[in-house]
């Protein structure tokens, strides 16, 4: 692609996300883009598989102004994760891409044993093939992502409910673990161009919205990424010198949104990037009652009590940002994030009035799914919020990262926080850590969530 975007793209942590341990072991995961292997030589199968232990401690806070509907989150957590991503090229002009996992989980929340105890996850499966240069065709269920920025991603329009259970809140990590979708995607590159289309069919109807302990031990989860038809074209081209943008334009069921990114470097250290999407839609709020009453998870006598309004209009998302980085490997963004259609201000305080009025205990459960649809939509719930963070490779030594973010709302000052320490043991053993909190006062976006505190502890083996 183009210098502005892949300017960008190189600085993106996402090959430094949170437990990939050593640049060794980075180098052994296969390149994603589809134009890799059709213009590879064939080769015998490359892999990358580990066995992960994580466990999850949290601290849950005592109470909350607005009465939080069971199950909460556990308080403890285990896990045992078998990862494995294959990649094979039996021809020159075709390969297949296979990622997945197998996880052993327990926690206060689950029962031992039962069904709930194990999952299975396809993320990727598709094939890819060359039919003449410059063109390559994938099928099969495949990760499409989309965006310039770090921290929120207006034209990734493909990562809607695609994340399940992670480890991690950083978005560059959330960017890779996600579920892919089941779409045929074609792609021509040429001298100043390249041109993207995508087409993902609906297979099944729209699954509701399940706490982690309720998630399927094995399902395709095609409710997820496949409960809609959705089309995508997108290309990239030279405007001006060293400025390629990228415009896209995505139709979901009868929906149509629009999208570009485009960034320019400034010198050997610095990037400036903008992303932009926007389309008619309803609120934040009218979109998940909506999606409550459509898979059964909320009575219609609930949603008609907080009087939605469905009402459309021309709804924006934008991520303005930069990127610095030094000789030193340490690397820093801050970022500027607007989703239109989130909460303001005016709509946090209605959120609180509701939960503590009279009826509030009547309309909570309704309340909080407001806010888990924004989770499962990965869409942020304010309207207006600033992301910063910082990713330090080869910290003090050799094979130890130290990355960490904070998301500030805007509308209250509360904030999400993480901070991570991954240390590579050798090219086989790796350890990692991770802190992160929401802190805020009782009546603020991530203040009122009921984690206050929780942590990963890691260790894991490539073999």
């Amino acid at each position: 692609m183009r210098r502005g975007v892949a300017a960008v793209l190189l600085l993106s942590p996402a090959l430094a996300a949170f437990g990939q341990e050593s640049e060794a072991e980075l180098s052994r995961i296969p390149i994603e883009e589809p134009s890799t292997p059709a213009t590879s030589a064939p080769g015998p199968l490359r892999r990358v598989t580990y066995l992960e232990s994580a466990t999850e401690p949290s601290l849950l806070r005592s109470a909350l102004l607005v009465p939080y509907p069971p199950p909460l989150p556990p308080a403890i957590e285990q896990r045992l994760l078998l990862d494995a991503t294959l990649f094979w090229a039996p021809l020159h002009d075709l390969a297949f891409t296979l990622s997945g996992l197998v996880e052993l989980r327990a926690a206060d929340d689950i029962p031992f044993p039962t069904h709930e105890n194990i999952r299975v996850d396809v993320r990727e499966a598709f094939a890819t093939w060359q039919p003449f240069p410059g063109a390559y065709l994938d099928a099969g269920r495949v990760n499409l992502k989309s965006g310039v920025a770090i921290g929120y991603n207006p034209t990734d329009f493909f990562k809607a409910r695609a994340v399940v259970e992670p480890l991690s809140a950083d978005p560059a990590v959330l960017r890779e673990v996600r579920l892919g979708a089941v779409m045929v995607r074609a792609q021509y590159v040429w001298g100043r161009a390249a041109l993207t289309a995508a087409f993902a069919p609906a297979l099944a109807a729209p699954s509701p919205i399940l706490p982690d302990a309720e998630l399927p031990s094995f399902d395709p989860m095609l409710g997820r990424t496949n409960a809609v038809n959705r089309f995508l074209l997108k290309g990239t081209f030279d405007l001006v010198a060293d400025i390629s943008p990228e415009v896209l334009a995505f139709v979901q069921g009868r929906s149509l949104s629009l999208g570009a990114n485009v960034a320019e470097s400034i010198g050997k250290s610095v990037v400036l990037y903008l992303e932009w999407a926007g389309g008619r839609q309803a609120s934040l709020t009218e979109e998940a009652l909506s999606f409550g009453v459509l898979t059964g998870s909320l009575p219609v006598a609930v949603v008609t009590a907080l009087e939605p309004n469905p009402a459309l209009s021309f709804q924006q998302d934008a991520s303005l940002g930069l990127s610095y980085a030094t000789e030193s490997k340490l690397t820093l963004w801050l970022e500027y994030h607007l989703h239109q259609a989130g909460f303001s201000r005016q709509d946090w305080q209605g959120w609180f009035q509701t939960g503590l009025s009279p009826s509030g205990s009547f309309l909570s459960g309704a309340l909080w799914y407001i806010r888990a649809y924004a989770l499962d939509q990965v869409e942020p719930m304010s309207r207006n919020s600033i992301f910063a963070r910082a990713d330090w490779v080869d910290a003090f030594v050799f094979r130890l990262e130290l990355s960490g973010f904070a998301n500030v709302d805007l509308s209250d000052g509360s904030t999400l926080a993480q901070v991570s320490a991954s240390y590579a043991l050798s090219d086989a053993w790796g350890l990692g850590a991770l802190l992160s909190a929401n802190v805020g006062n009782r009546r603020s976006d991530f203040g009122s969530l009921p984690q206050f505190l929780s942590g990963v502890l890691t260790a894991r083996a490539y073999f």
